[in-house]
């Protein structure tokens, strides 16, 4: 079966699972082996060196060790590179692992100087704003990257939608201002179903594959899909540094592919009616969703993006006091980090994942973000509004957390 030629949802259910039938298995299995037999001396230490400098299995080698290389890591890693375009991926523990791993490379490169544009996710920016892996950081806006690139950067860094704020990048017009330097576009939100970087010149796209790939929130992983130098380049770092995803993680997450599509635009669907309901709420300042009237200045849906996601960003007007009670008062909808599983969550982002962002390009101490599951929209408008009441009954009081959001 050629799945270059296929249309895209065919893609999903069947990447990465050649050789099932001719093994007499329906679903791929999980190898739970840490070790692996070796068949002489010198095929297991060519093996060795071979996947420990970024190659991948090749014929007639052993696997060696699951930090070195895994099947059901690969059999993921062959379904999310096809599903993206790109020559491969590689597959880490988390989002933030694959992350490192990028930046490990460029440091390691010489060239550590990064450029990257707010808003993004928490963790990203904290990473960058430490230089605890040895990177420095320039932070601009999407129209002002060229004159940023310097002769050792080695990256340039976007995410859109942007967390947690939905901001919109076109990417087309990134990487002509980034000239020769890569860039990487976290995807995490869009998720190849919407958008595929690549298509638009992006030479990287990461994921946190915990949220909408996994979709059921009972599997961590992070994923990078990229040109096949690239590919080498992490494989090594993944295999020095051990950021290894798990067997089970694997088949979680390759697992979640399959459904990616209709859970997407299930929720993609409640999303948008949930946008417009919501923003006429008196508790409500507004609703970022890029799905609502003069939220896609760019015009970037339908030529970028093939639709505004499952993602919504509600601005409550009194500010911080009424994101708690917001929070506090929803029973249906979880109050929890995460997002893109099937059920519905809710997070205030400027006091857990954007808590260690520098004060100016915090988000808003009254944004809630929600993630939209596959519950009944009417159910969830019901929630949502009755949690949106008890937000605007309060009055806020500057608190000692307040004074760390703001």
């Amino acid at each position: 079966m050629n799945l270059d030629q296929r249309r895209w949802e065919t893609k999903a259910v069947h990447g990465g699972t050649g050789g099932l039938r001719e093994a007499g298995t329906h679903v791929p299995p999980i190898d739970m082996s840490t070790t692996n037999p070796l068949p002489d001396v010198e095929i297991g230490g060519m093996s060795y060196e071979e996947l420990a400098t970024g190659h991948d299995l090749g014929p007639g080698r052993s696997a060696v060790y699951q930090r070195l290389w895994q099947p059901g890591v690969a059999r993921f890693e062959e379904a999310l590179a096809g599903l993206e375009g790109t020559d491969g991926a590689v597959a880490f523990a988390s989002g933030m692992a694959a992350l490192s791993a990028c930046l490990i490379s460029i440091v390691s490169a010489g060239t550590p100087h990064v450029v990257a544009v707010r808003p993004i996710y928490g963790g990203t920016d904290h990473v960058l704003e430490t230089g605890l892996l040895g990177t420095r950081v320039t932070w601009t806006t999407a129209d002002d990257i060229a004159r940023h690139i310097q002769t050792d950067t080695g990256i340039v860094i976007i995410e859109t939608p942007a967390n947690p704020t939905l901001e919109m990048v076109d990417i087309a017009a990134v990487v002509a201002a980034a000239g020769d330097v890569p860039v990487i576009v976290d995807n995490t939100f869009a998720t190849p179903v919407l958008q595929r970087p690549v298509e638009h010149g992006a030479t990287l796209v990461l994921h946190s594959a915990t949220k909408y790939i996994g979709g059921h929130g009972d599997a961590m992983g992070g994923v990078i899909a990229g040109p096949t130098a690239w590919v080498e380049r992490l494989r090594q770092v993944r295999a020095l540094t051990g950021g290894t995803l798990h067997p089970m993680g694997a088949y979680l997450l390759h697992r979640g592919l399959r459904t990616l599509a209709v859970r997407m635009r299930a929720q993609q669907e409640s999303a948008q009616i949930l946008a417009e309901r919501l923003s006429t709420h008196p508790a409500v300042a507004r609703v970022a969703y890029p799905g609502l009237p003069g939220q896609d200045p760019q015009g970037l849906l339908g030529r970028q993006l093939d639709g505004p996601g499952a993602m919504i960003a509600i601005d409550l007007v009194d500010g911080y006091a009424a994101a708690a009670r917001f929070t506090e008062a929803c029973e249906l909808a979880t109050h929890a980090v995460s997002l893109g599983g099937v059920d519905t969550l809710v997070q205030h982002p400027a006091s857990l994942t954007h808590r260690p962002v520098v004060g100016e390009a915090k988000p808003g101490a009254g944004i809630v973000r929600v993630s939209v599951g596959l519950e009944h929209v009417d159910d969830l408008t019901d929630d949502l509004t009755t949690a949106l009441d008890a937000a605007g009954a309060v009055t806020p009081e500057l608190s000692a957390t307040e004074s760390l959001v703001g």
